[in-house]
Protein backbone atom coordinates (compact mmCIF):
# COMPACT_ATOMS: atom_id res chain seq x y z
CA UNK A 1 0.00 0.00 0.00
CA UNK A 2 1.20 3.51 -0.77
CA UNK A 3 1.30 6.32 1.73
CA UNK A 4 -1.81 8.45 1.68
CA UNK A 5 -2.21 12.06 2.74
CA UNK A 6 -3.20 10.92 6.23
CA UNK A 7 0.17 9.21 6.64
CA UNK A 8 2.08 12.34 5.62
CA UNK A 9 4.28 13.81 8.33
CA UNK A 10 2.87 17.00 9.84
CA UNK A 11 5.95 18.97 8.77
CA UNK A 12 5.54 17.87 5.15
CA UNK A 13 1.81 18.60 5.17
CA UNK A 14 2.37 22.09 6.61
CA UNK A 15 5.10 22.82 4.08
CA UNK A 16 3.02 21.67 1.10
CA UNK A 17 -0.11 23.55 2.15
CA UNK A 18 1.79 26.79 2.73
CA UNK A 19 3.53 26.46 -0.66
CA UNK A 20 0.24 25.83 -2.41
CA UNK A 21 -1.60 28.68 -0.70
CA UNK A 22 1.02 31.43 -0.65
CA UNK A 23 3.65 30.61 -3.32
CA UNK A 24 6.28 31.86 -0.85
CA UNK A 25 9.62 33.30 -1.87
CA UNK A 26 10.98 31.80 1.36
CA UNK A 27 9.55 29.20 3.71
CA UNK A 28 10.95 27.63 6.84
CA UNK A 29 9.07 25.06 8.89
CA UNK A 30 10.77 23.97 12.11
CA UNK A 31 9.56 21.10 14.28
CA UNK A 32 9.98 22.32 17.87
CA UNK A 33 8.16 19.35 19.43
CA UNK A 34 11.28 17.98 21.12
CA UNK A 35 11.49 21.19 23.18
CA UNK A 36 7.98 20.60 24.55
CA UNK A 37 8.10 16.89 25.37
CA UNK A 38 6.30 16.25 28.65
CA UNK A 39 4.62 19.66 28.76
CA UNK A 40 0.88 19.89 29.31
CA UNK A 41 -0.97 19.61 26.02
CA UNK A 42 1.92 17.89 24.29
CA UNK A 43 0.64 14.56 22.95
CA UNK A 44 4.13 13.06 22.78
CA UNK A 45 3.86 12.37 19.04
CA UNK A 46 6.93 14.40 18.09
CA UNK A 47 4.74 16.40 15.69
CA UNK A 48 2.86 18.84 17.91
CA UNK A 49 4.80 22.12 18.04
CA UNK A 50 6.04 24.04 15.00
CA UNK A 51 7.54 27.42 14.15
CA UNK A 52 7.12 28.76 10.64
CA UNK A 53 8.42 31.70 8.67
CA UNK A 54 6.61 32.30 5.42
CA UNK A 55 7.50 35.14 3.07
CA UNK A 56 4.91 35.95 0.41
CA UNK A 57 3.46 38.78 -1.64
CA UNK A 58 0.06 37.48 -0.46
CA UNK A 59 0.70 39.34 2.81
CA UNK A 60 1.05 42.78 1.20
CA UNK A 61 -1.36 45.25 2.80
CA UNK A 62 -2.38 42.76 5.52
CA UNK A 63 -2.02 43.31 9.25
CA UNK A 64 -0.14 40.83 11.42
CA UNK A 65 -3.46 39.49 12.70
CA UNK A 66 -4.84 39.06 9.16
CA UNK A 67 -1.69 37.20 8.12
CA UNK A 68 -1.92 34.84 11.08
CA UNK A 69 -5.58 34.19 10.31
CA UNK A 70 -4.67 33.40 6.69
CA UNK A 71 -2.04 30.88 7.79
CA UNK A 72 -4.32 29.38 10.44
CA UNK A 73 -7.08 28.94 7.85
CA UNK A 74 -4.74 27.08 5.49
CA UNK A 75 -3.55 24.83 8.33
CA UNK A 76 -6.96 24.37 10.02
CA UNK A 77 -6.92 20.59 9.62
CA UNK A 78 -3.50 20.26 11.29
CA UNK A 79 -4.46 22.66 14.08
CA UNK A 80 -7.63 20.66 14.84
CA UNK A 81 -5.62 17.47 15.16
CA UNK A 82 -1.97 16.73 15.60
CA UNK A 83 -0.52 20.26 15.81
CA UNK A 84 -0.91 21.69 19.30
CA UNK A 85 1.07 24.94 18.88
CA UNK A 86 2.18 27.02 15.92
CA UNK A 87 4.46 30.06 16.07
CA UNK A 88 3.95 32.15 12.93
CA UNK A 89 6.18 34.73 11.31
CA UNK A 90 4.46 35.92 8.12
CA UNK A 91 6.30 38.58 6.12
CA UNK A 92 6.26 40.30 2.77
CA UNK A 93 9.46 40.03 0.71
CA UNK A 94 10.14 43.71 1.43
CA UNK A 95 9.85 43.19 5.18
CA UNK A 96 12.18 40.20 5.08
CA UNK A 97 14.84 42.21 3.28
CA UNK A 98 14.94 44.79 6.09
CA UNK A 99 17.48 44.31 8.88
CA UNK A 100 16.00 42.69 12.01
CA UNK A 101 16.08 44.72 15.20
Amino acid sequence: MGLGVTAMRAEDSITQKLRDAFAPSALEVVNDSHRHAGHGGSPGTGESHFSIEVVSDHFNGKSRLERHRMVNAVLAEELKGRVHALAIRALTPEERSRPRN
